[in-house]
């Protein structure tokens, strides 16, 4: 899978405190021009500059994919923030300008005439809204289950209430003793429905599970989770081919960081969380165990490339046409 990102500069217009924990940006061309064309569940690469440090993070547009005079985000202060979303929370102001990538779809909707079931969990929420904009669109029977921790957690949903989702739309409030039942609702699904699911790992795991019971193909489940896999597993060794260099990658160590500790290959990598492309590597010998977003089934099993910001070997030893 070919990437095409390309990176432009935009201005940040408004910056609105959603939660206590998530803020939205609405970002618009420095010319004040349009903005490049995008569709439900496409996302950017946010670039950050913060000193002599630099970050990459992944956000979804939630904004309306036909109003492309801005785009908007919607980003979680993270407890255990790399950096990116603090800096974006304590240091970008409304005027200031950011580096972002051209959109790019990889939690697009499917083609099909069936029930379209949309779960969010927290700031999971963020690119069901650019998708319900065509799925209104397009006649599509759909709804959407949103699922938060308390009322004050629930970004966006005074508005999603209010506007023209609000009859699709069943909110779930686990301080309320109203939680989300991923089985029962998934049990009642017809057998044809496509489900996408997108926020934290343990309901996206449930939301899986609970189709795959139910007797739905991996074809009909959709998930997006904007987060680095954990780097979990034993430690073992890339070779370099180019250079014949080899470096020992540690447990709880990602191949990349590997290769930029030992510092004698450049590696691009946009986002260090598996869903760019930019840091896709040929694999020459040896397997990979593929933790990406990106990749498809099809890619991951011929074993041909990998992501090696999240993905590790499968074995003792590989070697990367690097």
């Amino acid at each position: 899978m070919a990437n095409n990102y390309q990176m432009m500069t935009v201005r940040v217009t408004a910056i609105e405190q959603a939660t206590p924990q998530i803020k939205r940006f609405t970002l618009a061309a420095r010319d004040g021009g349009l903005l490049p064309a995008f569709t439900g569940g496409s996302h950017v690469i946010v670039q950050m500059q913060d000193g002599d440090k630099r970050y990459s993070n992944a956000y979804s547009l939630m904004s309306s994919p036909r109003q492309l005079g801005h785009y908007q985000i919607g980003v979680r202060r993270e407890e255990q923030s790399k950096g990116g979303s603090a800096f974006m929370h304590d240091k970008v102001q409304v005027g200031d300008e950011l580096t972002i990538s051209t959109p790019n779809n990889l939690f697009g909707l499917a083609d099909a005439p069936a029930k379209q079931v949309l779960i969010a969990g927290g700031i999971g929420i963020t690119p069901f809204m650019s998708q319900m904009v065509e799925l209104a669109e397009n006649g599509a029977d759909y709804e959407l289950h949103y699922s938060f921790r308390s009322p004050e957690h629930g970004a966006f949903a005074t508005e999603l209430a209010a506007g023209p989702h609000g009859a699709c739309t069943q909110f779930y409030i686990n301080s309320d003793n109203r939680p989300l039942d991923v089985d029962a609702l998934v049990d009642r699904l017809p057998r044809d429905a496509h489900v996408y699911v997108c926020g934290p790992r343990p309901l996206i795991d449930a939301v899986i599970a609970a189709c795959r019971s139910k007797g739905l193909s991996d074809a009909q489940i959709h998930w997006e989770q904007f987060a680095a896999a954990p780097q979990s597993g034993d430690g073992f060794t890339v070779v370099l081919a180019k250079s014949g260099r080899e470096i020992a990658v540690d447990e709880g160590e990602s191949i990349l960081k590997a290769i930029e500790k030992e510092g004698s290959v450049p590696v691009e990598c946009l986002c260090r969380e598996g869903v760019c492309g930019t840091c896709e590597t040929k694999i020459l010998e040896g397997e990979a165990e593929h933790r990406d977003q990106y990749l498809s089934d099809g890619e991951r099993a011929a074993q041909k490339t990998m992501m090696i910001c999240v993905s590790r070997a499968r074995g003792a030893r590989l070697v990367l046409d690097l």
